[in-house]
């Protein structure tokens, strides 16, 4: 009995002793550098670049840098946007206190402004990146790919409610900004006059080239002055307006966190669901790369139709582009795979394009003495009470009207942004970035209203 079972339980104990010795030997082998160990250094990132891949662009960089012989090609372009633009955003969002406000959208813009003035980054790259952005003006593609995939993946029986109920909150806002921003200016000493023609109305003009630029033209011919110096006044509260509008939106998306009640996520009404699932991040079985290229195209498609619509009526492209994306989801146009395959478009845009864009604003686009010229009390307190007034009213209409109230607010505030490029960073920093359609209607439409409403009010009583 005894020698029957001993081999028995000897035969228990050995499997024992040898799954302890493989427990034990495993460890070891997790500790490994190679390749387990690199593999987890290749997972470590800064933004999306891999940190072993960060390491080695700061040495290829430094060299063309160093050598003066930076190539012009597209390769060497991405490459540069894509480094400086995660490393500005990178230092942002570990600053404590101000990284919960927009400070990665914040220092992606203004740290590479601040950069180029003092002349600290190196002269190949700054011309690289100069020439690259104004000749492609990439800023249109990404502006296009965030629109039709943002549409495409929005619920279709609400879009158009949508469309609709946003102008009332906008319009309601941008009245009662002009009142309070002139009042709040005249109270310190500006005079309503200068505080309504050169911070309130270039606050909500819509941008630099949609907004400031034309806004100078007009008040030169209408009160005989140099353009020049009046674009050099209109300028400073357009990009102050659009700062304070990034660091409340990214104020809002702290509050939305605290209260979920309060906002959709990137919805404006109560109920409303996208088609493609917002979580979903990863391609599924039944749509291919085709489809995402497929989706690509479309989008660009888009975007020369609505460039086609501004050479023939005058309608600025973004927002052509915007009605007749909008005109494809109503009809069905598209097939489920493409719109899925749109929303990926979106995606990747959204997460690997949006700072390497905003580093090439803030070198190519971005005047910084022009930006520090404005900061005295009286300007920044009537910006910030213009702008502050803006979202507060969109965010009590919205609320009185059963939309998402933080959603709402967010909007509005993309009508005092820097056109194009302030949508992406106030939409970057508010974590929103599926608002672009509607962002695109405060600050194209809207910008285009108050810009010509203030001309002809002037030309007939100025």
């Amino acid at each position: 009995m005894t020698s029957h079972t001993a081999p028995h339980a000897q035969a228990q104990r050995a499997p024992d002793e040898s799954e302890s010795s493989a427990q034990l030997a495993e460890p070891t082998k997790k500790e490994r550098f190679w390749p387990e160990g690199w593999w987890k250094l290749m997972e470590t990132r800064i933004g999306i670049i891999p940190l072993p891949v960060y390491v080695l662009l700061l040495g290829l960089i430094a060299g063309f840098a160093v050598t003066g012989k930076v190539p012009g090609e597209i390769s060497m372009a991405i490459a540069v946007l894509a480094f400086f633009g995660f490393t500005c955003a990178e230092i942002g969002k570990r600053m404590p206190l101000v990284r919960n406000i927009g400070a990665a959208a914040i220092f992606a813009t203004f740290i590479p402004s601040a950069l180029t003035y003092y002349h600290l980054l190196p002269k190949p790259i700054l011309h690289l990146t100069t020439e690259f952005t104004k000749q492609t003006n990439f800023l249109y593609l990404f502006i296009a790919s965030i629109i039709v995939g943002s549409i495409l993946s929005m619920d279709r029986r609400v879009l158009i409610r949508g469309f609709v109920k946003i102008f009332i909150p906008l319009a309601l806002g941008s009245v009662a900004a002009a009142i309070v921003g002139t009042l709040t200016g005249t109270a310190l000493g500006l005079g309503a006059r200068h505080t309504l023609l050169y911070i309130v109305v270039p606050i909500m003009a819509g941008g630099v080239g949609e907004g400031a630029i034309p806004l100078s033209v007009g008040y030169s011919e209408i009160m005989h002055l140099p353009q020049g110096e009046l674009f050099a006044q209109v300028l400073p509260p357009v990009m102050l307006g659009s700062l304070t509008a990034i660091v409340l939106s990214g104020a809002l998306d702290m509050l939305g966190r605290r209260f979920p009640h309060l906002t959709g996520q990137g919805r404006l009404q109560v109920g409303e669901q996208d088609e493609m699932d917002p979580v979903q991040d990863e391609i599924r079985g039944h749509m291919d790369v085709t489809h995402i290229a497929a989706a690509g195209i479309t989008a660009i498609t888009l975007y020369l139709l609505g460039l086609m619509c501004r050479n023939l009526f005058g309608l600025p492209a973004p927002v052509a582009m915007l009605f007749l994306a909008v005109l494809v989801k109503l009809a069905r146009a598209v097939s489920p795979q493409l719109q899925e395959g749109a929303f990926v478009v979106y995606k990747f845009f959204s997460t690997a394009v949006t700072y390497p864009l905003l580093f090439a604003i803030g070198v190519a686009m971005t005047p910084w003495d022009k930006l520090m010229a404005a900061f005295t009390v009286a300007n920044i307190v009537t910006i910030v009470v213009t702008v502050a007034t803006l979202m507060g009213t969109g965010f009590v209409v919205g609320r009185l009207m059963k939309m998402y109230p933080i959603d709402t607010a967010i909007v509005n505030a993309c009508h005092s942004g820097q056109g194009g490029t302030g949508d992406v960073a106030i939409l970057t920093a508010a974590n929103r970035m599926t608002l672009m359609p509607f962002a695109q209607i405060a600050t194209r439409i809207g910008g285009a209203i108050m810009v010509t409403v203030t001309l002809l009010v002037l030309a007939h009583f100025g």
